[in-house]
């Protein structure tokens, strides 16, 4: 076994620091400066038409307010550990945002949350991440199934439930097998030691946060002169979330996937190609972008847990 010197670990520690910074940015640019797709000089001419400060400050506090929702659901999930503060909880969030950017369906973030933590914690952490997650999964499933169904996407709903009903029974059956450690039952009986008023706070956080993004991607519609009623705009908004995270991608390519489904179900009601494109880059940046880049930040200063 080859074993490094400190300094030589040091200079690993720096390299990988740089390297996934240096990507972060490289891929933001790369997909912002050569997509095709988006027409700049259209969006000036809407920006110009329609700009308000208030607008845009209105926009970037929904942003602010998405992440700091996430932050306050890793907070109170952690607290199963030990009480951390406001701004650790950002660090570990942000940061671990950064570092899952190029992994597929961000599973990157999982093994960037377990370096904030000692060694003994590792399985801990990736089972509150999993938690973390998985509300929102739940709430983009139930919203995008009702979504779907109040368009008329009847058979695909009827699909969709019994695909889940078959999963759920193969669940059922494989409940008792064992991998590493880990079983689907051990997973249950672990989310039931978790105090009730932790759940609750959970989904109350995970219900608000899904109700801020998926409102900013509507007040992006009507500041893009979009005027369509408000029930089939936030119907489709939930199909489009739901369908993209059944498909596997990264992060980085996120607005792409999304951006490709959008443009069907929003063509149904008559919304321009590019506007759908470019409100749907829109999301990526303010919801992916800029957290990254404060993330970027905490990944430079990232420091290794002594105890690991």
């Amino acid at each position: 076994m080859i074993l490094l010197s400190s300094k030589a670990k040091k200079i690993l520690i720096v390299g990988a620091k740089l390297l996934i910074v240096g990507a972060s940015f490289y891929f933001i640019y790369s997909q912002l400066a050569h997509n095709d797709q988006l027409d700049w000089e259209k969006f000036s001419i809407i920006f110009q038409k329609n700009q308000s400060f208030t607008g845009i400050g209105f926009i970037l506090l929904l942003s602010v307010l998405n992440r700091f929702l996430e932050i306050l659901k890793w907070q109170n999930l952690v607290s199963q550990i030990y009480e951390i503060s406001l701004a650790n909880a950002a660090r570990q969030v942000l940061g671990s945002l950064t570092a899952g950017l190029f992994t597929p369906n961000g599973i990157g973030e999982y093994a960037g949350k377990t370096l904030y933590f000692e060694k003994t914690f590792t399985k801990k952490i990736v089972f509150l991440n999993l938690i973390c997650n998985g509300i929102q999964m739940i709430l983009s499933a139930f919203f995008g199934t009702v979504g779907l169904w109040f368009l008329g996407y009847r058979a695909w709903v009827f699909g969709i439930i019994c695909l889940g009903f078959a999963f759920g029974l193969l669940l059922l059956q494989l409940k008792k097998i064992t991998l590493k450690g880990y079983s689907i039952e051990k997973l249950i009986q672990n989310t039931n030691k978790i105090p009730k008023s932790i759940h609750q706070k959970n989904i109350i956080l995970g219900i608000s946060r899904y109700f801020i993004f998926s409102h900013q991607y509507y007040f992006l519609f009507l500041a893009f002169d979009v005027d369509l009623p408000y029930l089939p705009m936030i119907a489709t908004i939930s199909s489009v979330y739901f369908l993209a995270a059944l498909l596997p991608t990264f992060q980085f390519l996120d607005f792409a996937v999304k951006g490709s489904v959008a443009v069907y179900f929003f063509g149904v009601l008559g919304v321009n190609e590019w506007i759908v494109v470019f409100i749907t880059t829109l999301m990526w940046f303010l919801n992916v972008v800029l957290p990254v880049v404060i993330g970027s930040y905490f990944v430079l200063n990232f420091k290794i847990i002594k105890s690991q």
